[in-house]
């Protein structure tokens, strides 16, 4: 499950995470922006709450994300963009802050999302077109890998994006995957991220994800996994201001129901083809309970209930798909 301190303290989602989860992702106090506060200056303050929490329950601890576009701290990229050494420059912020970072969790964490969201999402190349991309080229993901890998030669690295069940875009992220294997990088698995909904994707496009992992002898990890009730948001529903967004649902009504139980079949199907590809080794919620997950406010504010319990704690038609083979949503 993805928690952050507010959300461990939580009583609705303290109990159901201490329950539950035999393995925890910080949503957001391990990434880049807050611990990177300058060049060398780190806070790791809220970041060791969640370690202690999960040492002191015996649960282990997924490193997320070390590199990741949206929350790379302005001082990474200071200076003058035309000096001829600022490109070193900022690759030397970049490894030092890898390496400092995962020396610091080393022996806590047992992997790490090393470069995130780095596809792009139309056909006009395989990769984002990220400040960093800008910079470095392909060249800073291999940079990225191979100094977490220095300095630590034990955790698990992963590279993780949303949209590997798109069949187009597995295509472009498998191609970024295959330079970097061609070059020699250390990645040991593939991070799906699957914030899906209960009509989408097909399970035959999520296992084709599993097995482009497969076939490159990489480890599977599903390390966001939440399944919305709106199907048929338009394209627009994401742009800003939101526009052509499904109704929101009703507590209690038929459609609301309705919605619930495919949702329930939609995680039953989705369990049952982890369970059978042994290369998934992890599947993270990203969240815990309904009370808090990113889909209230996201793509548009209205009642989402994408998790496997609701906002009280308890468990939903959902969580019961999962774990009763005979039960019926």
């Amino acid at each position: 499950m993805a928690v952050d301190p507010g959300q461990a303290a939580n009583a609705v989602t303290n109990a159901v995470l201490l329950k539950h989860a035999s393995s925890i992702t910080a949503e957001s106090v391990m990434k880049a922006n807050p611990i990177g506060v300058s060049a060398g200056v780190y806070n790791y303050t809220s970041a060791d709450q969640l370690i202690t929490l999960a040492q002191t329950n015996g649960i282990e601890v997924r490193g997320h994300a070390l590199l990741w576009h949206q929350t790379s701290p302005a001082w990474f990229f200071e200076g003058d963009t035309t000096a001829p050494g600022y490109k070193a420059t900022v690759r030397a912020r970049l490894e030092t802050y890898i390496t400092d970072v995962v020396t610091h969790f080393k022996g806590k964490v047992y992997a790490w999302d090393v470069v995130n969201e780095a596809t792009s999402d139309d056909a006009s190349g395989n990769y984002r077109n990220s400040q960093w991309y800008q910079i470095f080229g392909p060249d800073y993901i291999e940079i990225a890998f191979r100094a977490a890998r220095a300095a630590d030669p034990t955790v698990q690295l992963f590279i993780n994006d949303y949209g590997t069940e798109d069949t187009a875009k597995l295509g472009r992220f498998m191609a970024i995957v295959d330079t970097m294997l061609a070059r020699g990088v250390p990645i040991d698995g593939i991070g799906h991220q699957l914030h899906i909904n209960s009509t989408w994707p097909p399970v035959a496009n999520v296992k084709a994800a599993f097995v482009a992992a497969e076939t490159r002898s990489l480890i599977n990890h599903v390390t966001e996994l939440d399944v919305s009730l709106y199907t048929t948001d338009s394209g627009s529903c994401y742009s800003s201001p939101p526009t052509g967004c499904q109704a929101a649902f009703v507590a209690g009504t038929v459609a609301y129901s309705d919605a619930l139980r495919a949702q329930a079949l939609q995680y039953r199907a989705m369990f049952n083809l982890f369970q059978e590809h042994a290369s998934v080794k992890s599947v993270t919620m990203w969240g815990v309970a309904d009370n808090s997950t990113w889909l209230s406010t996201f793509p548009t504010a209205r009642l989402n209930h994408p998790l496997l319990f609701d906002t009280a704690g308890n468990p939903k038609s959902a969580f019961w798909a999962v774990v009763d083979v005979g039960f019926t949503p």
